[in-house]
This record gives structure tokens, C-alpha cells and sequence, in this order.
């Protein structure tokens, strides 16, 4: 199975000046874990995920002053829609993330997480019943 079969292609693009509190509520509307930030005046790309978020209020920052660019992570592995999902599993072990960007030509085509993955490879199975509630 390859990237492009199990990556979301509904990203969520946000730039440097959109505040930890800003992200927050829109990568929480979406029931994701992770936006890109473009800002073409520096790096281009880079990812903002609910970790750095969460390290940052954990440290004690105010979310509503901090922004996305000063915990963007620029330093980004890409992934194609080409590669296999051994591939990019083996990319976010190797670099300790749990997120991809996906890229195809000029620009981001959709994110694949380690929970994409893991919904690829095991798929829904009825719960077992001493499992259940």
C-alpha cells in the first residue's frame, strides 16, 4: 500500500502569525494533530503539531501570544504519494515524528500520520467481548 492511499488530503494550512490558540481550535475542529504553516518570506514549509503546542503550554508561553512561526518545525521530511507505507514508517521512526507532509510537485497534496498507517494496516475489527463496556 502506498502513501497515497491512506494520507488525508484535506490539510490544514495556516501561516506564521496564526497564534497556538488559533491552531489549537483549528486543528481541534478538524480532529487533527497537525497543520502545515507556509510562510513564503522564510523557510516555505514547515509543520506545527499538537506536541509543540502542547510543550509550549506546558512551559508556561501564552498561547494567545506565541505564534506558529516561533514552533514551527522548518527542519521537515517529506513524503511522496509514491512511497510505500514502510517507507514512511520508517521515516517518522527514524526522525522520532508521528506526521508527514506529502508533497507532489509545488506543493502539499495531504498529511499521512502514524495513525493513517495503523489504520491501514489493521483494520476494523469488531471489538472482542472482553473488550466491551
Amino acid at each position: 500500500m502506498l502513501v497515497r492511499d491512506a494520507m488525508s488530503t484535506l490539510v490544514l494550512t495556516i501561516g506564521p502569525a496564526h497564534t497556538l490558540r488559533q491552531a489549537a481550535r483549528l486543528m481541534s475542529a478538524r480532529r487533527i494533530g497537525a497543520a502545515v504553516v507556509h510562510d513564503p518570506d522564510t523557510c516555505g514549509l514547515g509543520i506545527l503539531t499538537e506536541r509543540d503546542i502542547l510543550d509550549a503550554v506546558g512551559a508556561g508561553l501564552d498561547p494567545d501570544a506565541e505564534t506558529a512561526s516561533t514552533h514551527t518545525t522548518t527542519d521537515v521530511v517529506f513524503a511522496s504519494p509514491a512511497w510505500t507505507l514502510e517507507e514512511a514508517a520508517e521515516a517518522m521512526t527514524h526522525g522520532g515524528f508521528r506526521h508527514l507532509i506529502v508533497l507532489d510537485g509545488d506543493g502539499p497534496v495531504g498529511i499521512v500520520s502514524v495513525r493513517d498507517i495503523i489504520r491501514c494496516w489493521a483494520p476494523v475489527r469488531p471489538p472482542r467481548p472482553e473488550m466491551a463496556l
